[in-house]
């Protein structure tokens, strides 16, 4: 019995051990993308311009399961969007068809 907790003990250790960490986002590799995808006409880290800042959509999303995917479906598919001002423009997507760069955005924007 005694080696039966020693495994159930070692398992669970290698577990942990071999549990990968999630990396903090490249923030100059996001920012990068999101200049040349023309986001930053609209938005900034913590002022409002046209659309809404990416640390308020940050804090509209903590906490919630899917942040991850609407704001994936934010960047990646034209629609229309309510600006801060009420009005309505057409949202572009992201210029880019890698998922790493795609995911490494979205990831910068919820880290903010």
């Amino acid at each position: 019995m005694k080696s039966l907790y020693t495994l159930a003990g070692l398992a669970a250790a290698l577990a942990f051990v071999t549990t990968p960490v999630a990396a903090a986002p490249d923030a100059e590799a996001a920012q990068k993308l999101a200049k040349e995808s023309g986001c930053t006409k609209c938005h900034a880290v913590d002022k409002t311009k046209k659309g809404p800042p990416y640390k308020k959509t940050a804090e509209k999303m903590k906490g919630k399961p899917d942040a991850e995917q609407k704001v994936m479906d934010q960047i990646t598919k034209p629609q229309k969007v309510k600006l801060e001002d009420g009005t309505e423009d057409d949202h572009g997507a992201v210029k880019s068809k890698d998922p790493a760069e795609i995911k490494n955005l979205v990831q910068w924007i919820l880290a903010q």
